[in-house]
């Protein structure tokens, strides 16, 4: 759900910066310690005519919801099928991030573990055990391709006879 329509009743207020929403109690009332129940800015990227009546809105939001949906399906599809399925998830997620701020987090987050992933793959420490293991692992199979060849010669598996 969106900033002004969180289902709970109250305002939570949301950084356009990041997409990472900010908690009660963050924005306190000058001098009385209340926190101030002015909603944040609205997240949805729908047109203002769409956004100002309340059933087009929401129809909107069921649309996007939809092809979201569709997007992430089709992802889910190509995850053991030949195609991107990861990079297509991931967009449907971005679909539904113009409009949910559920998905705007799951992005941030999902943003942020990539890059802390990319930045210990390059850690030279990493890249010599990677390398090691690949190294080790390539021998192997070159052993087992070869005490198969010794043994059986060039014959398929299947058309060895006992």
């Amino acid at each position: 759900m969106n900033a002004e329509s969180n289902g709970g009743g109250r305002s939570v207020p949301v950084d356009t910066t990041d997409g990472a929403a900010t908690g009660p109690g963050d924005n306190p009332v000058e001098g009385t310690g209340e926190v101030a129940k002015e909603p944040g800015p609205r997240i949805s990227k729908a047109p203002k005519f769409i956004q100002a009546r309340r059933s087009l809105h929401l129809s909107w939001q069921v649309g996007v919801f939809v092809v979201g949906l569709a997007i992430v399906a089709l992802g889910v599809v190509m995850l053991p099928l030949p195609g991107p399925g990861w990079v297509v998830i991931f967009l449907g997620m971005a679909v539904w991030a113009t409009e949910f701020v559920w998905a705007q987090v799951v992005l941030h987050w999902t943003k942020r573990k990539v890059t802390e992933a990319a930045q210990r793959a390059l850690d030279p420490k990493v890249r010599r055990r990677n390398i090691t293991l690949t190294a080790i692992g390539c021998v192997i199979a070159g052993a087992l391709l070869a005490a198969y060849v010794a043994k059986y010669g060039f014959e398929m598996p299947w058309n060895i006879e006992r």
